[in-house]
C-alpha cells in the first residue's frame, strides 16, 4: 500500500462548508470502490489549496480507468464548489501496512479482521490483499462489501476486547454459520465469483468450540462432509471446502490449548 496526497486548488470563490462536502463525497465515492483504503483522509487548508492525505491499494489506483460512475460524477461536482480536479502525488509505499496483489490470484478468499485497513478479497495462498477495483461490482461500486467489512471489523474488535462486554453476542455473529453477518457474507462473496469468473471462498471464523478434541475433525457446516486439510493453507485455514467455497479455522481457543 502507499501514502499519498490528493490537492485541491481553489479556482473561484467558495465556502469552506462547500469545499469540505465535495472534498468529501469526491473521496468517499473513492473508498467504496476501494481505491482509498481506510475511513481516514486528514484535510488541511494550506494557503490556496486543500491538501489529504490518502491511502491507496497500488500506485494507479486513481487513474480515471479504475473510477465508479459515483467517482467521476464526485469529480465533476469539484468545479461546482469552486475546486480544480485533483492533484495526485504518491508519497511512497506505507511501510506499516501489507503489500496488495501485483496481479489478479487464481483464487480468493473474503476474509478480515478488526485491524485491518486494507482490501477484504485477498489471494486464497497468500492473503495478500487484492484491489477490489479489478474487479467489476455487484452494483456502481463495491459499497455493500465495505459496509459489511465495516460490521465485521466492529464485531470482531468487540469480541477481543479484555472485558469481554457483548463478547458472546459479538463471537456468535462472527461464527455463526446461520447469523446475518456470515450470510449476507456468503452472498457478497458468491456473487463477486459469479460475475468475475473467479473462485472466491468465504472465510468462516472460529473463535471458541463447545469440544476441542473434537474440533480438528469438525465437518463442513453446509453440506456436512469432512474438509480438514494439512497443512493449512496461508497458513490459517485448517478447513476448505472445494463445494461449498468455504474455509475456516481450528477453533482459536482449541489451538492456544493443544498448541496446534
Amino acid at each position: 500500500m502507499y501514502l499519498a496526497e490528493l490537492r485541491f486548488k481553489i479556482i473561484a470563490d467558495t465556502q469552506f462548508a462547500h469545499a469540505e462536502q465535495a472534498i468529501r463525497q469526491y473521496i468517499e465515492a473513492l473508498i467504496f470502490n476501494g481505491q482509498v483504503l481506510g475511513r481516514e483522509f486528514p484535510t488541511a487548508w494550506q494557503q490556496e489549496e486543500f491538501v489529504s492525505r490518502i491511502v491507496v491499494p497500488s500506485e494507479d489506483a486513481l487513474q480515471p480507468k479504475w473510477h465508479s460512475d459515483k467517482g467521476r460524477s464526485a469529480e465533476q461536482l469539484l468545479g461546482a464548489a469552486g475546486l480544480s480536479y485533483p492533484r495526485y502525488h504518491v508519497l511512497g509505499q506505507d511501510i506499516l501496512s501489507q503489500t496488495s496483489c501485483s496481479s489478479l490470484p487464481k483464487e480468493c478468499v473474503l476474509f478480515t479482521t478488526f485491524a485491518d485497513t486494507c482490501s477484504p478479497i485477498r489471494c486464497a495462498e497468500t492473503l495478500q490483499p487484492v484491489p477490489l477495483f479489478w474487479l467489476t461490482p455487484m452494483q456502481n461500486d463495491h459499497e455493500a462489501l465495505i459496509r459489511w467489512q465495516l460490521q465485521f471489523q466492529a464485531l470482531d474488535e468487540i469480541q477481543l476486547q479484555e472485558q469481554r462486554v457483548l463478547h458472546k453476542v459479538a463471537e456468535n455473529s462472527l461464527q455463526g454459520w446461520h447469523s446475518t453477518l456470515n450470510r449476507v457474507g456468503r452472498q457478497l462473496s458468491k456473487h463477486l465469483s459469479k460475475i468475475n469468473n473467479l473462485p472466491i471462498y468465504y472465510a468462516l471464523y472460529s473463535g471458541s468450540a463447545h469440544d476441542c478434541n473434537s474440533e480438528p475433525n469438525k465437518t463442513c457446516p453446509n453440506c456436512g462432509k469432512p474438509w480438514r486439510i494439512s497443512p493449512p493453507q496461508a497458513g490459517l485455514f485448517d478447513f476448505r471446502c472445494t463445494s461449498c467455497f468455504i474455509m475456516s479455522n481450528i477453533a482459536w481457543e482449541c489451538q492456544s490449548n493443544s498448541g496446534e
